[in-house]
């Protein structure tokens, strides 16, 4: 599982259902579902004959005008529906019989670097195929069981986000523990079967670069199915000693960028994009010019840390440009290391809080992985009366890292605290 989530994804605390089957959270008035007698607390187990394991079942097996259900309690219902119209129904979770979990054993895993104490959901390291659909998550593929490649192809379960690393059978043992793990295999398979793959491969110094980051990439170029390949510099917390460094290095970093280039321009020639797309903080670490909007493409792999400066900044041209761009000059922004130096030049005029990542330590540098404890810190030492900090440092309950809320940071610091989107409407 990758930790470079986004903000505004489930929070899931459970690795096993207590009870299978759909928990229907909400009916609407008059809706196909009401109108079948279904009602909110009701546990579909069956539809159209067919057991289902998650929402994704439901859709597949509830595609027509009319379907029988069973319920948990022996009852069968019939929902019947107009063209166009939905079965009007909402599930408790979109997991009916739980989350898959990793098995792997990668020494670079950032949930494995977490303290100790921390909330239960924050330890539970899923590896979900399902998960990989409707939210983005990455996964690795080595606990794809036959059925899941067949189902996956079966209802076009497309596009999925894999977690690669490398191709090469030695290299992936010492990266994901997973002594012959057949994640090559089921890659094929997937292709095959008309699945589109974004990948990940989290480098690792003197591990999966240099030339074997080449040889992933000649292997993924081959695949017609591989739509973008996101290359992530490896997080590292102070809670572990196996990695000692990342790409913190101007020369390391640059080392990346200049391996990355040929590929970026022959795969632009061969299929219109540049088709592998390296992390914000290798160019921000070479202190290189970030890449334009077009060598993105439509973004696809933002939400794992690809193209966000980019995009920030254009949004603030583009403010700019509109006469959007008035930031409120006596609240400071609090913002990770990382993006400090880029809203510091980007908004000159106003105050900006560079919170160093003391919880965590290591590389984290970004604002999505700020403790409030951090937070309260940093605004102390600084002082001031006004702050803003960024949507991303809260989970989907409003917490931060630590379950501390902007009310409690405001308490404990005794200034005014607001919470703004990250992104340049946000700071408008």
């Amino acid at each position: 599982m990758s930790a470079r989530g986004a903000r505004g994804r489930a929070s899931y605390g459970r690795s096993r259902a207590e009870v299978f089957g759909g928990a229907v959270a909400g009916v609407d008035e008059g809706g196909a579902a009401a109108r079948a007698g279904l009602a909110p607390g009701d546990l579909i187990v069956e539809a159209g004959g067919f057991p289902l394991d998650d929402e994704l079942d439901w859709r597949w097996h509830a595609d027509g005008a009319s379907v029988r259900v069973m319920l948990s309690d022996g009852r069968t219902l019939t929902l019947e529906r107009e063209a166009g119209e939905p079965w009007g129904l909402t599930f408790a979770d979109p997991l009916f019989d739980g989350i898959h979990t990793c098995a792997n054993d990668c020494e670079f895993c950032f949930m494995a670097q977490l303290p100790e104490g921390m909330r239960p959901s924050l330890y539970l390291r899923d590896d979900d195929f399902r998960l990989s659909f409707l939210q983005g998550n990455f996964i690795t593929l080595t606990n794809l069981r036959d059925r899941d490649v067949r189902r996956i192809c079966e209802q076009a379960l497309s596009p999925l986000y894999v977690s690669l690393h490398s191709v090469e059978p030695e290299v992936r043992e010492r990266l994901v523990g997973c002594r012959n793990d057949r994640a090559l295999e089921r890659f094929d398979e997937l292709v095959e079967g008309g699945v589109e793959l974004h990948v990940q491969i989290v480098l690792v110094p003197g591990v999966n670069d240099g030339e074997h980051l080449e040889r992933s990439l000649t292997w993924l170029a081959e695949r017609e199915g591989v739509v973008s390949v996101g290359v992530v510099p490896v997080g590292r917390t102070q809670f572990q000693t196996a990695i000692e460094r990342s790409y913190e290095d101007a020369v390391d970093a640059a080392a990346v960028i200049a391996r990355a280039a040929p590929w970026q321009a022959a795969m632009a020639e061969r299929d219109g994009v540049a088709w592998v797309y390296l992390a914000d903080e290798f160019y921000l670490n070479a202190e290189a010019a970030v890449p334009p909007a077009e060598h993105y493409a439509g973004f696809p792999q933002y939400e794992n840390g690809i193209g966000m400066v980019r995009a920030f900044e254009d949004g603030w041209a583009e403010a700019l440009a509109c006469d959007e761009a008035a930031v409120d000059k006596p609240r400071a922004l609090v913002t990770g290391s990382l993006f400090a130096p880029v809203l510091r030049r980007l908004v000159p005029d106003a105050q900006v809080l560079s919170v160093r990542n003391r919880f965590f330590g290591g590389n984290v540098s970004v604002a999505g992985l700020l403790t409030g404890t951090d937070i309260i810190q940093a605004i102390n030492a600084h002082g001031g009366h006004r702050y803003a900090i960024p949507d991303s440092v809260l989970n989907v309950d409003g917490v931060t890292l630590d379950d501390m809320t902007p009310e409690q940071i405001a308490r404990e610091t005794e200034v005014s605290v607001a919470v703004v989107e990250s992104s340049p409407a946000g700071l408008a």
